[in-house]
């Protein structure tokens, strides 16, 4: 029998009383068991701690979380944040490096929403921290106080790009998703693919061009009830075929 494929998940850290934590959302680790038929082992957010390359011998695939914080704006050369918005710089200094050496060595890769931001700064790409605030966007953050199946829902269509990762699944040439984030892509990275566009022209998904393996990253929250949404349920079954095609390999 063939062993599960091991799918690394980001950690982000969390201070809880006087100690710190290292804290991964349970949809994500759900989502790679039921969507993308893995083992999930939470990666922690050590920094210099962990060697990129001595990690990625051990895992099939990895799976970049959304999370409540954002990339530091001085590694993409934006502006100081606003005062009181949340930032992971252990976060930060796991996975971009993870990124450009997962990217490298073949590793397949997933990244979501806050994933998918690390993914073009990690690549010498630039962010929006106020989409809403960004010339012609429309606010994609979900709306507050909401049950989360409201929060969640499809709030808007997307427009697949043809030729990518995404067409290639067989998704429509437009699906709809949900819309749960406050930033989002400025300045494309170099090296990167636009997979899917918001209505608005916000970049919504991007792949890695000429990449090994399966290698994505997407704005919004397919994790999100995986089975029960088709489109999502292709996105994790194409990065856990990958995964296990790795995991054969290895």
């Amino acid at each position: 029998m063939a062993r599960l494929p091991l799918i690394g998940v980001t950690a982000c850290t969390k201070q809880i009383g006087l100690h710190s934590y290292h804290i991964v959302g349970d949809k994500y680790l759900r989502a790679a068991v039921l969507g993308a038929g893995g083992l999930p082992l939470v990666i922690p957010a050590l920094g210099d701690l962990i060697d990129p390359h001595a990690l990625l011998e051990s895992l099939d695939g990895l799976l970049f979380t959304g999370s409540p914080s954002n990339v530091e704006p001085h590694l993409y050369g934006g502006s100081a944040s606003a005062p009181g918005t949340p930032h992971d710089p252990e976060r930060d200094r796991t996975t971009l490096p993870l990124l450009r050496a997962a990217v490298a060595a073949g590793v397949p890769l997933l990244g979501i929403c806050r994933g998918f931001q690390e993914m073009n700064v990690a690549f010498g790409g630039s962010l929006h921290q106020k989409v809403h605030e960004a010339g012609p966007f429309i606010d994609h953050r979900e709306p507050e106080n909401q049950p989360l199946d409201v929060q969640y829902a499809p709030r808007h269509p997307l427009q697949v790009q043809p030729g990518g990762v995404l067409a290639g699944l067989g998704l429509p040439r437009e699906i709809q998703v949900n819309s749960i984030h406050g930033q989002g892509v400025d300045r494309l990275a170099p090296g990167l693919r636009v997979e899917a566009l918001a209505p608005d022209g916000l970049i919504e998904a991007i792949s890695v061009e000429g990449a090994k393996s399966f290698t994505l990253g997407v704005q919004w929250h397919p994790e999100w009830q995986v089975r029960s949404n088709p489109d999502y349920l292709a996105i994790f079954q194409a990065f856990g075929e990958a995964c296990r095609k790795r995991a054969g390999q290895r």
